[in-house]
């Protein structure tokens, strides 16, 4: 098994659960209204959409050069 595909299957393996915990906090403090909460949400979302963006590097659709 070749280096880059083992470090692909980690990378996206994390991203898949990192990405589940992130979407399933913001889906709880959506509801919220309160400053910090707001800030919460917008972190939620980027992190959610780092996820993506690993997860598509790891299947090969972007990333390619």
């Amino acid at each position: 098994m070749d280096a880059t595909l083992l470090l692909k299957i980690i990378a996206g393996a994390g991203a898949l659960v990192v990405g589940y915990f992130a979407v399933k906090a913001l889906y709880e403090e959506w509801p919220k209204t309160a400053l910090e909460d707001q800030v919460t949400k917008i972190m939620m979302a980027l992190l959610t959409l780092g996820c993506v963006i690993v997860l598509t590097v790891a299947f090969g659709i972007a990333g390619k050069v």
